[in-house]
């Protein structure tokens, strides 16, 4: 006997809520409803899923799921999700997920309070524009559940049905998690660019920068993949080469101020890792501490 598919809406049909529709479908989900802003992206998230209707409302969208995607602007989901239940469109037991990666289900308590089962997913992935016959965004990639433990649940199913790996986190830790997600992809970002402006320093142009230092960061990141924080650390202040540092901070100093600040704090940061691996002596540690410090 086949298991009779969980009809989904989808309200917000940008990125996100198109390629949901576009890979739920067939996949023991069936794609019930979409509304969006502009009715032109409801439509190209129908198209996308193969079947479904476009509502005019986002009420009458909701209706028409056992679980209702909010996948707007972060700004707005506590808002609609308040419409819904002023307009009666949530039933008993019907599941509504948010995906904002910075926000926890506690935005959607209204929902709760009218008898709804709430959580939330957030695919640590960026997503591109969806086009017809291109490879699934979700698929090997990493989701995030939290919420009502039913919600937890099916938000586990759904990325199983997704080809991801899902994990879950507290509620109350949701802020941390999206605070670790923006570190890892965009700290990084600026980061790598802080050791290309120091190395174009020397004349390289960035690209010609990025091909060399490169594999020294997929070095890294595989070595903290196999051997953890602690023991993948190499350089200087894992050394206690408070030489080659003061070197450093002198040429940063006088070349490119505007980064001795950074500089100084991983520093001190790298340090602390440094001393938790017990390679540091205690007068290394205390000399790298003090440059480290210094305005």
């Amino acid at each position: 006997m086949n298991t009779p598919k969980r009809k989904f809406s989808v309200i917000g049909c940008g990125r996100v809520g198109i390629c949901l529709a576009a890979f739920l479908f067939k996949k023991n989900y069936e794609p019930a409803g979409f509304f969006s802003k502009s009715k032109t992206s409801a439509q190209a998230a129908r198209t996308a899923a193969g079947c479904g209707t476009v509502f005019d409302t986002a009420a009458d969208c909701a209706r028409a799921g056992d679980i209702i995607f909010i996948t707007t602007p972060d700004g707005i989901i506590e808002g609609i999700c308040g419409d819904l239940v002023q307009q009666n469109a949530l039933g008993p037991k019907t599941m509504v997920f948010h995906l904002s990666g910075a926000h926890s289900s506690e935005i959607l308590a209204q929902a709760t309070q009218a008898g709804a089962v709430v959580g939330s997913i957030h695919p640590l992935q960026s997503f591109a524009p969806y086009e017809p016959g291109q490879a699934s965004p979700f698929e090997g990639i990493n989701i995030s559940v939290e919420g009502d433990p039913d919600a937890v649940s099916q938000g586990k199913d759904i990325a199983a049905t997704l080809g991801a790996q899902a994990f879950a986190i507290p509620t109350e830790s949701k802020t941390l998690y999206h605070a670790s997600a923006v570190v890892a992809s965009n700290y990084l970002v600026t980061l790598v660019k802080f050791a290309l402006t120091l190395l174009m320093e020397t004349g390289l142009r960035e690209d010609v920068a990025f091909e060399i230092l490169s594999p020294l960061i997929q070095g890294t990141l595989s070595n903290i993949g196999s051997r953890g924080c602690t023991r993948a650390l190499t350089g200087p202040v894992a050394r206690g080469d408070h030489e080659t540092v003061s070197r450093h901070l002198a040429d940063i100093d006088k070349k490119l101020p505007q980064f001795s600040a950074l500089y100084r704090l991983l520093g001190t940061h790298t340090l602390d890792i440094a001393a938790a691996g017990n390679c540091l002596s205690e007068e290394a540690e205390k000399i790298l501490s003090q440059f480290f410090k210094t305005v």
